[in-house]
């Protein structure tokens, strides 16, 4: 681990502070510290076209934290892999699960080198359970599920978690057969826990078509029905695809969220 706090340090001096980047600004929505004045600004700016940015950022580490819980203590699963990790935050995905098992193993998946530098200085295991880190492309699922069976046992249940992820694939049908290539190589019993942005909202719309052209990762929205059918041929864990805040809705330390232009869902791979 010192090596690749180590490494993950020179990456972090080496990155130049006064350029937004992405993950940083969603630190900035999520109240975080890992972020500059350049972050600061950029997610201002998206704040002040869609307000309730910063409560969606929150709905959705919300929404992970109930479903990592969920999974963990009322499925009895083990084994998450994490695509699109993000900066550090609270309740991140290994959190959670060990919180509730230990023992669980856990795989973040980035192809970011500003998560990943982060991801190694910051992101530890419990003594019991096991956290590792990929660099690899969403766009690449077959070097994901190579890289991630390094750790991960393909022959038992397996959380495949995609936050917000998916809306980074411009073409809904390439973003649709990724999952299926990623789905397809998972045992019976995984799950499948997914999110994204819907287009249900002109400020949202605005918002992000104002962020890609000030240089943001550009990201496509999707309407409620093509997130669903992310679900296709899954067993949907109740309530079913629902905005993010209505999926087992409780208090966390994120306490209460508003309605966001945000839906997911919980299914299961029979």
């Amino acid at each position: 681990m010192a090596d690749g706090a180590e490494r993950g340090g020179q990456v972090l001096r080496d990155i130049d502070h006064t350029v937004p980047h992405s993950a940083r600004i969603w630190n900035y929505w999520l109240g975080g510290k890992d972020n500059f004045q350049a972050d600061r600004d950029a997610g201002d700016q998206f704040l002040a076209i869609y307000p309730e940015q910063r409560d969606k950022a929150r709905a959705c580490r919300h929404f992970i934290y109930r479903a990592v819980r969920y999974l963990a203590v009322e499925e009895g699963v083990r084994q998450f892999l994490d695509i699109g990790t993000g900066l550090p935050t609270a309740s991140n995905t290994h959190e959670v699960a060990q919180q509730f098992a230990p023992e669980s193993k856990i795989v973040y998946v980035d192809n970011d080198p500003l998560v990943l530098a982060h991801a190694r200085a910051l992101l530890t295991s419990s003594p019991e359970g096991e956290t590792n880190y990929i660099d690899a492309d969403l766009h690449d699922p077959e070097a994901v599920l190579a890289e991630a069976a390094r750790t991960l046992d393909f022959d038992r249940p397996i959380a495949l978690l995609l936050i917000g992820v998916l809306g980074h694939i411009a073409e809904y049908d390439e973003a649709r057969s990724i999952l299926r290539r990623l789905l397809a190589a998972l045992p019976s019993g995984s799950f499948l826990v997914e999110s994204d942005g819907t287009d249900t909202s002109d400020a949202y719309l605005a918002a992000l078509e104002s962020y890609k052209d000030n240089g943001g990762v550009p990201y496509n929205t999707r309407t409620p029905e093509q997130i669903a059918g992310y679900y296709e041929g899954l067993e949907m864990v109740e309530p079913g695809v629902v905005p993010i805040p209505d999926w087992h809705p409780d208090e966390t330390v994120f306490g209460s969220t508003l309605d966001v232009d945000e839906m997911g869902g919980v299914g299961r791979k029979p």
